[in-house]
């Protein structure tokens, strides 16, 4: 009777153990997915990609690439706009 109360106590513990893990991860992975936590990291992402993470300097060559995209698109439309007209 010793040996099975033992076992079932043991049982009973692995069995807790593996809840208190998997509450853990549970929660791991609602923080991961908070929209919170995602746009978090998307704006990171974005500054890395405009600004160096490391030294904090502005990458220019990406500034650049994006203003000249942004400025090529306004001229399309103008250009669109006047033809149209």
């Amino acid at each position: 009777m010793s040996q099975d109360n033992k076992q079932l106590s043991s049982l009973e513990r692995e069995i807790e153990e593996t809840r208190e893990r998997l509450a853990g991860t549970i929660d791991q992975l609602a923080h991961r997915v908070s929209p919170k936590t995602i746009a978090g990291r998307q704006v990171t992402t974005i500054k890395g990609h405009f600004v160096d993470l490391e030294t904090g300097q502005p990458r220019t060559d990406n500034i650049l690439k994006a203003v000249g995209g942004v400025v090529g698109v306004i001229a399309f439309f103008v250009v669109v706009r006047k033809v149209v007209r």
